[in-house]
């Protein structure tokens, strides 16, 4: 479950329907039935926060956003994407690690979710963190 005031447009989530789950992005937010607009590869349809699951935050994610990795001499690793940096003290812990965008540098204590580093994205740089499209 996700909590409501979690989220805003662009969000990438999971959503949970008939016991299957699948990604999708909040395309519309309505705060007076606490509802939330998601599509998917199927459809976009409406759904509560219990419907709503966080998507870790993992290297794999990282490289979906764009972000190109880069291995320190120090055993750390640094993740970039423009002047935007997330650097792990230890490889593929996405609990304890630091993000900075210019001067506002953060710390974060706990298990990112996908959507909850779109929002520190969002607040550091005012422009959304969306997925990169694959040119075909």
């Amino acid at each position: 479950m996700i909590q409501f005031h979690e989220l805003r447009v662009g969000d990438i989530v999971l959503v949970e329907f008939e016991g299957q789950r699948k990604e999708g992005e909040v395309v519309g937010l309505n705060g007076a039935d606490r509802e939330i607009n998601v599509e998917t590869e199927v459809q976009a349809f409406w759904y509560g926060p219990n419907d709503l699951f966080p998507i870790p935050l993992d290297e794999e994610q990282l490289l979906e956003f764009g972000f190109e990795k880069q291995a320190q001499a120090d055993g750390t690793v640094k993740y970039l994407k423009g002047p935007f940096r997330i650097l792990l003290s230890q490889p593929g812990n996405f609990s304890q690690f630091e993000m900075w965008y210019r001067e506002d540098r953060r710390q974060i204590h706990e298990q990112l979710s996908v959507h909850g580093l779109q929002n520190h994205y969002h607040q550091m740089t005012k422009v959304d963190l969306t997925k990169e499209v694959n040119a075909h």
